[in-house]
């Protein structure tokens, strides 16, 4: 994966220079994601999770090589270069099947790292860090690291081109509720000790299995920035928790920073400078959409064009007769409990919206307003200039445009650092 590996020592030689990772399967965060990074001439890598999309399809339904064609069909529908699309698979391991016993999850997260290489991702996180049945629920690193050489080498068994594989290892998943803060209010970066730990257990185990240690060219750490359900931890701009330390002997390695959402524009240069180069985005995405629809809905029932119940109405009925998605994640402790399904932050509300019912409720959301005049003052007070500017240059009708337009102003902020050279 020779850009990857370009950005990579591009940050490495100093340079301030970051990539973002987009992980979202919704059709309309992806499209607003695809098409600034076309506008933008910028290269983007759009990732699956591991229980998102497996070989039994995840929760989107969709496997490996599905996903891949979900959105490059997206691509060719909005005119954007496949050539500046990579993909990666984000905590590919034994997740989604940790109910099993080791043996049987890990079968499991062998069949999907194969299909993940078999289809074409190259930028592939291995993360074995969470025990099975019977197991602690956090691993030591030997077993961590040993677990994920193992499906590294299988991915390298199944990959059209084995040479284009690069590795993130490492994880930091914040616990229920949000990660813990320290006596400043702020979330403890990882210390180097720890990083250095994880290096050298993941040294060990690639070398064992005979994989080259320079198809290594990630390490998830934790560098300060977090968001709980309603309030984000924003990156200390001053700090410098010394991650790049224990690189140095890693000259092909870079740092990951995994929940960078909701960030200020000043954090993501900032992280690359910390040695950063892979920014992933998420929850933020289709927060933004889910805004810009709430927005609509609000001038649709504003002058009376509403035909039905009011969307947030509708989303309350359909997350309430599942709550699957977000039932235990939001306990109403810093909220009312129906703010924080419509509004919290990691945004469980966005695993409702390919819900019939959902689909049919954004619709009539959208036709209520086709023809409709929709002049600036009234939009203005909803949305930015900006935003509206790009919206009334877009193909879309203007609603849909605007909610594309809210995506790429959560977006904007990442991509710092010009075009491709």
């Amino acid at each position: 994966m020779p850009d990857l590996r370009q950005i990579i020592a591009r940050n490495r030689a100093g340079e301030p220079i970051a990539i973002p990772s987009v992980c979202t399967a919704h059709p309309d965060a992806l499209e607003a994601s695809l098409t600034l990074a076309e506008t933008l001439d910028q290269l983007i890598v759009v990732e699956a999770t591991s229980n998102q999309v497996n070989q039994d399809g995840g929760y989107t339904g969709l496997t490996p090589a599905a996903f891949i064609r979900f959105v490059t069909d997206i691509a060719s529908r909005t005119n954007v270069s496949q050539s500046r699309i990579l993909f990666g698979g984000d905590h590919l391991g034994p997740q989604a099947w940790r109910k099993l016993p080791a043996t049987q999850a890990m079968d499991k997260a062998h069949r999907m790292v194969a299909d993940y290489a078999a289809a074409g991702f190259t930028k592939i996180h291995l993360d074995c860090s969470e025990g099975c049945a019977g197991e602690p629920a956090q691993l030591p690193d030997a077993i961590t690291a040993t677990r994920s050489a193992a499906l590294a080498a299988t991915a390298l068994q199944h990959a059209p081109d084995p040479g284009a594989l690069l590795f993130v290892i490492g994880t930091e998943v914040p616990p229920p509720g949000g990660a813990r803060t320290d006596d400043h209010g702020d979330i403890p970066p990882t210390t180097p000790a720890s990083a250095s730990a994880t290096l050298a257990a993941h040294r060990d185990a690639f070398q064992a299995a005979h994989i080259p240690l320079d198809q290594i060219g990630g390490l998830v750490v934790q560098p300060g920035v977090e968001f709980s359900p309603m309030e984000v931890h924003h990156l200390p701009l001053t700090r410098d928790p010394g991650l790049l330390e224990p690189l140095k002997d890693w000259p092909n390695l870079c740092l990951e920073a995994h929940s960078t959402d909701y960030q200020r524009p000043a954090a993501y240069p900032r992280l690359a400078e910390l040695g950063f180069a892979f920014q992933k985005v998420g929850p933020a995405l289709t927060f933004a959409w889910r805004e810009a629809l709430y927005a609509l809905d609000t001038i649709r029932a504003q002058n009376g064009w509403a035909t039905g119940p009011s969307l947030p109405d509708r989303m309350e009925q359909v997350m309430l007769a599942n709550p699957a998605y977000w039932q235990a994640h939001i306990h109403g402790t810093t909220a009312d409990p129906r703010s924080e399904r419509h509004f919290g932050l990691a945004d469980r509300i966005r695993y409702y919206w390919p819900d019939p019912k959902a689909q049919a409720a954004v619709a009539r959301l959208l036709a209520d307003l086709a023809g409709k005049r929709l002049p600036d003052p009234l939009l203005l007070a909803h949305f930015r200039a900006d935003e509206l500017a790009s919206a009334r240059e877009s193909r879309h009708p203007l609603p849909r445009a605007l909610a594309l337009a809210r995506v790429q102003t959560a977006l904007r902020p990442y991509f710092f650092t010009g075009p491709r050279p």
